[in-house]
């Protein structure tokens, strides 16, 4: 089974399994899909990490891609241009908004080495045969779908840059997915791109060196130089993705694995922790009670998180303390005792969700689970080349001396946290999410929904959410009116959505011995497809 945010990229892997593929042969063909289909979600210069459980090779661990800041960064490049930090720290907004559109938002590229890692050690097919249906689809075009629509319209988000100036900010983006008139193109207009067709023909044929040492990297290398980007020929070619064994956690009686700092797996399992503590079920599902102890357990991993989480090649990270079920312990006892969170922000915006995911599950019990991105996309497509790169300097703190702040070869803290849950030692969800600094927020209330409320797949990335990643309650507007009147009689500012979805899109897999239980995040336009 596959599921993704797309039915291109889910129908990709889908066939790549069914040719004989495995699982990180049916991943990597899908999210090369994704980068074509999805074009703002992820691509070959973007970043993320990747789950591999392989039981036939003993093989379990995590290649992360977080992308790196280029070597001509500085800690105090953006100091003085701070104007505020977004509601939710997802990013800071900067006056030229230099970090948020543009050649300087640009980190090195991670992903296509990332694929091309794991497909070739790991996979079963040929490099050539995985990226066939993402020139496919390139050379043929695909219809802008409904989310992608919505997504791309999208308007000034409290001073980040609108979506439809990212795709107009290249000509070659004006040209790919705007009208005449500049506007985005619309729900079922063609998108055909000859330029990404052949930059993936090139990758095919050559490798991934030409795009980190040869001609790709040099005609990469030039357009940074000439518009003021940070990335250099040298920063391709010293890239490298990192190998990380999980972090793991329990929860009651199941064995959670998700990634290393500086992905989100620490703050989920985390969370898990402070949850422990509690009987969840008996709160009933999005009352005020359960929403008020969850949204409490979020906003202390949050501040845990903004204070020591971030690339542990830079940063003491206090992994041992921050997942000790002592100290969760003491968290759950402050919430029960009605202690509130306060969450320090600079200043107040809304999430940004650039980012997109997929699960794979294949005969012999392997499992791969991605979420994978372009952070806020930078807007700059090379001429010629056909793909969008990576705004990860938007979410480095311009401050000098803090966890998340700006050096050279480090890495931002991410959100991402694609999760693998064991019952006795054999998988039982593979759960991951886009959606910024919400992600672990919605990977945590689903796995929630699967483990303490009984839900299937569908029911579980379907039902509403919430978050608490400052002091107020963000909730979707199908929680209740009651519960949240209760909260807000309680003293909590609650916000509320005019969307009936929101707060990541999660998509999953249950693995039971009776088979495959697989949803897409209805919020989306994706599917769960079964081989």
């Amino acid at each position: 089974m596959i599921v993704t945010p797309q039915p291109e990229a889910s129908e990709a892997g889908a066939e790549i399994l069914r040719a004989g593929g495995n699982a990180v042969d049916a991943a990597i063909a899908s999210a090369l899909v994704q980068g074509v289909v999805d074009p703002l979600m992820c691509g070959v210069a973007g970043f993320g990490s990747m789950a591999i459980y392989l039981p036939e090779r003993n093989y379990h661990g995590y290649i992360d891609f977080h992308s790196p800041a280029p070597a001509a960064a500085r800690p105090e490049m953006w100091e003085a241009l701070i104007q505020s930090e977004t509601r939710d720290g997802y990013g800071f907004i900067l006056k030229g908004r230099v970090n948020d559109i543009g050649y300087q938002s640009v980190c090195v590229p991670a992903s296509l080495r990332a694929y091309h890692e794991a497909q070739v050690e790991f996979g079963t097919l040929s490099w050539e045969e995985v990226l066939q249906p993402a020139i496919a689809w390139a050379e043929k075009g695909w219809l802008v779908r409904p989310h992608m629509h919505w997504f791309w319209t999208q308007e000034d988000q409290m001073g980040r840059v609108s979506n439809p100036e990212r795709l107009a900010f290249s000509a070659t983006g004006r040209r790919l997915y705007c009208r005449d008139d500049g506007t985005p193109k619309q729900v079922g207009d063609r998108v055909n791109n000859p330029d990404l067709a052949n930059t993936l023909h090139l990758i095919a044929r050559h490798g991934v060196e030409i795009f980190y040492e040869g001609e790709i990297a040099g005609r990469i290398a030039e357009d940074m130089r000439k518009n003021g980007g940070l990335v250099s020929r040298e920063d391709l070619a010293a890239y490298r993705p990192l190998r990380s064994d999980p972090v793991w956690g329990t929860y009651r009686d199941f064995s959670v694995s998700s990634n290393q700092p500086p992905g989100g797996g620490l703050m989920l399992i985390e969370m898990l922790n402070i949850l422990e503590n509690f009987d969840l079920r008996a709160l009933e599902h999005n009352s005020a009670d359960y929403m008020r102890v969850v949204a409490e357990a979020m906003k202390r991993a949050t501040c845990d998180k903004d204070v020591h989480v971030g690339d542990p090649r830079f940063v003491s990270v206090p992994m041992e303390a921050l997942l000790s079920k002592d100290y969760a312990r003491k968290m759950a006892d402050e919430i029960r005792r009605g202690v509130r969170c306060e969450v320090p922000r600079f200043n107040g915006g809304l999430p940004s969700k650039d980012t997109t995911h997929l699960c794979v599950v294949d005969a012999a019990g392997g499992c791969v689970n991605m979420t994978h991105s372009l952070g806020m996309p930078s807007g700059v497509i090379t001429e010629g080349l056909g793909f969008m790169y990576n705004g990860c300097m938007g979410v480095f703190d311009p401050r000098p001396g803090r966890a998340g702040s700006i050096a050279p070869g480090k890495a931002r803290f991410s959100s991402i946290c694609p999760s693998i849950v064991f019952k006795n030692d054999r998988p039982c969800l593979v759960i991951g999410a886009p959606g910024a600094t919400q992600i672990a927020m919605g990977v945590l209330q689903a796995t929630l929904n699967v483990l303490d409320f009984g839900m299937t797949m569908t029911e579980a990335v379907s039902a509403p959410r919430f978050s608490a990643t400052s002091n107020a309650v963000d909730v979707s507007n199908r929680i209740s009116f009651r519960a949240t009147d209760e909260l807000t009689a309680q003293g909590y500012e609650v916000v509320r959505s005019p969307y009936g979805f929101g707060f990541a899109a999660v998509h999953g897999i249950k693995v039971a011995p009776d088979g495959l239980d697989g949803a897409a995040d209805p919020g989306h336009d994706g599917v769960a497809m079964a081989v």
